[in-house]
């Protein structure tokens, strides 16, 4: 055991041993010599410099792989050094060479420095500046003076740059701008492949073209495809719409954007917002979609509308010209909410060809205590206001008068008009059913319940409360007392309330409450509402 010990520890000092060596190889190797290939003329002073040799007229140096040519030169051979001047080149192999007026090299450190007119050509890469260090061991060439590299396809200039030949990576630092036939990059820190085109983001920077503007604190430009990835909340501004992101894509030939997470997409002109976890973009056809958790916010107004379905998506028709168009399209669980109108549906479909926003599948309206509902829903806006709503088939209009009493009206359609945001008129036709409480002026109390049916019915609410209704045509109508109201008249057959599905606030518009069993509307066979022609009016009483 002991034998084999000792021979363990001799192997590894022998090792060692062999390792040292080798590395004392490599950095003798590292210090060999500048050599003298040709000069027209050389001199030296043994006794006021005896180490350092004068060269004049075509001299070539070399230092391994390394050569060296210029105008006249003064080889320091004690230390390994040589100052070149006039016409400097530095060749090495078939791929790198650099041009200046000065050059300074050290054959200990390797490290050439080159003043004036300093130019750095690797393959399609040119790096151009006054100032250059060349550092051969780590074959990495910076200036700090300011400096341009230029390639086949992009002009980049910076006060700080570093390029390396092997990597065909460069480093730029302060005041770095990019410039493409097709956009300018601006930056504080940049990096650059000359290989693959791929510009780094490495600090605040700014993307323009004559269609957009990027934002990017970090990401990468790939300036062949136009394509981009940036991170850390960028921004994409197209016109007057601006996409915002934790991480966004951007293909610029083929005109999207997309974005993750935490997403903004906004329009100043038109003051309307998309917000969710992705949101995709085309600016070529200004067709935008977003989902999870996504949210239309109009802020057009004092008060912002939000609304939220699962999928929101928007389509433009007739692109850039004078009939140009968009729809929302928001489906489904849809829930909007705004302090004055909250609503509910399965999906729907805003125009602004017409300004129509139309409700699909169960829908329903909130204003104040009313309640609007039937088969389907068309509201049309003036200026992102409500203008008027068309309850179209089961259409149905409840006030909440307390807890046990409720205004209602029933019939085929209804039609309600706003002034301000504020229900003003109701129209119901066709086979209509109301359920009406008069009060009394002086302390508001109930004075009964008016039943009556027709077959259009006009109701004129003010201050949000209905206060007197007209019917036209035929109508019959029985007026009970408080304390003699049959209990089948409380209510219309088709009476649903349904505050628990009502949107309390914008946060509640995430939390999709459906009816409860047996509450769902179902659709009737549609047929012609005929409009009222037997125009003698029978008066709710106020």
């Amino acid at each position: 055991m002991g034998k084999r010990l000792i021979f363990l520890i001799i192997l590894f000092l022998s090792s060692s041993c062999l390792l040292q060596a080798q590395n004392a190889a490599t950095q003798e190797k590292k210090k060999t010599r500048v050599d003298l290939l040709y000069a027209d003329e050389a001199q030296a002073d043994k006794e006021m410099r005896p180490d350092v040799q004068v060269l004049v007229g075509s001299v070539k140096l070399r230092h391994d792989s390394m050569y060296m040519y210029c105008d006249s030169a003064l080889i320091y051979e004690k230390i390994n050094s040589v100052e070149a001047f006039g016409n400097v080149r530095m060749e090495q192999g078939d791929t790198l060479f650099i041009y200046g007026d000065y050059l300074y090299y050290d054959g200990i450190s390797q490290l050439a420095m080159l003043r004036e007119h300093v130019r750095m050509i690797n393959r399609n890469a040119e790096l151009t500046t006054d100032s250059l260090n060349y550092d051969r061991v780590y074959n990495l060439g910076y200036y700090f003076t300011g400096g341009t590299l230029k390639d086949s396809v992009n002009v980049l200039t910076s006060i700080w740059g570093e390029y390396s030949p092997s990597t065909k990576l460069a480093v730029f630092n302060h005041d770095v701008v990019l410039t493409n036939p097709r956009f300018v990059l601006t930056s504080d820190t940049l990096e650059y492949s000359t290989e693959t085109r791929i510009a780094t983001i490495l600090g605040p920077s700014d993307i323009n073209s004559d269609e957009n503007h990027i934002y990017s604190e970090r990401g990468i430009y790939n300036t062949l495809t136009e394509q981009a990835e940036l991170l850390n909340r960028s921004v994409l501004t197209n016109a007057s719409r601006k996409l915002i992101g934790d991480s966004l894509f951007y293909d610029r030939k083929l005109g999207y954007g997309e974005a993750f997470d935490n997403v903004q997409m906004n329009d100043t002109v038109n003051k309307n917002m998309l917000t969710g976890d992705y949101c995709f973009y085309n600016e070529l056809t200004g067709n935008a979609v977003a989902t999870k958790r996504a949210v239309a916010v109009d802020y057009s107004q004092g008060d912002s509308l939000f609304m939220h379905g699962d999928t929101l998506r928007m389509v433009t028709f007739h692109m850039d010209t004078d009939s140009m168009f968009r729809e929302m399209r928001v489906y489904h669980k849809v829930r909007a909410y705004r302090s004055d109108i909250q609503a509910v549906c399965d999906s729907l479909v805003y125009s602004t060809k017409d300004s129509c926003m139309t409700m699909y599948t169960d829908p329903i309206l909130w204003s104040g205590v009313q309640q609007l509902l039937g088969e389907e829903v068309k509201v049309y806006m003036n200026d992102s206001t409500i203008d008027w709503a068309h309850i179209i088939n089961q259409a149905l209009a409840i006030e909440q008068k307390d807890t046990l009493h409720y205004n209602q009206l029933g019939g085929k359609e209804m039609k309600a008009y706003f002034v301000n945001g504020e229900m003003k008129r109701i129209d119901v036709n066709g086979s209509v059913q109301a359920v009406y409480y008069p009060i009394e002026e002086k302390d508001s109390s109930l004075i009964g319940l008016s039943f009556t049916e027709g077959g259009f019915l006009r109701m004129e609410l003010k201050e949000r409360q209905l206060e007197r209704g007209s019917f036209i045509g035929k109508a019959s109508g029985t007026m009970y007392p408080m304390d003699q109201i049959p209990p089948d008249k409380y209510k219309l057959p088709s009476f649903a309330w349904f505050d628990y599905v009502r949107p309390r606030n914008k946060y509640d518009i995430f939390e999709w409450r459906g009816k409860k069993a047996g509450q769902t509307l179902k659709k009737s066979d549609r047929g012609p509402v005929s409009s009222p022609r037997d125009m003698n009016i029978k008066r709710i009483k106020k």
